[in-house]
């Protein structure tokens, strides 16, 4: 940074995402499983649940993640599964396809018929015989909820003529650097 700096380059650092602990007081994983409550709603194997968390880095996370998308079968009362699952404890909100593509900036072709965000303690898994959290070595913590979203972004500049009432992202790093960096 500091060599950097003193060839008078503008950097702008920040995170991907943030990380909240996701377990209960007892230390143990605070899991809604998704696909479960689906199954138990709908009937097994009507509706799918997507967790974009899953991969095989399962150390912190045990592969699950505050966000889900659930496609839905055809003739589901859509209203009503948004209903019920907005009120399990632990869920932050329940958006529609169109909902989530507007508040995210999510392409509609990519999600399900819902998107499920969980509260900042709590995390969202499809069934738990999916997931083996024998894995974890210490407490559960994971992303991708909305309470993980404010991360830092530092500067060894200041910027001028940003909108002060724009929503700074993490991927805005670059456009500040290049275009509002005071030199």
């Amino acid at each position: 940074w500091a060599e950097l700096d003193a060839e008078g380059a503008t950097l702008v650092m920040t995170a991907d995402h943030g990380m909240n602990a996701k377990h209960n007081a007892a230390g143990e994983p605070d899991v809604i499983y998704l696909q479960t409550v689906l199954d138990d709603m709908l009937g097994a194997g009507q509706a799918r649940v997507i967790l974009p968390i899953t991969d095989p880095y399962v150390v912190h996370h045990g592969a699950l993640g505050s966000f889900a998308t659930a496609y839905l079968p055809d003739g589901a009362d859509q209203a009503q599964v948004t209903a019920s699952l907005a009120a399990l404890q632990g869920v932050e909100v329940v958006l529609s396809k169109q909902e989530a593509a507007e508040r995210f900036g999510l392409p509609t072709d990519r999600i399900g018929d819902l998107v499920v965000v969980s509260a900042g303690s709590k995390v969202i898994g499809t069934s738990a015989d999916r997931h083996d959290l024998a894995q974890l070595k210490e407490p559960l913590r994971s992303h991708g909820g909305i309470s993980e979203q404010t991360v830092p972004m530092l500067s060894n500049t200041r910027f001028e003529g940003v909108d002060g009432d724009r929503h700074l992202r993490n991927f805005d790093a670059f456009d500040l650097g290049l275009n509002y960096a005071v030199i």
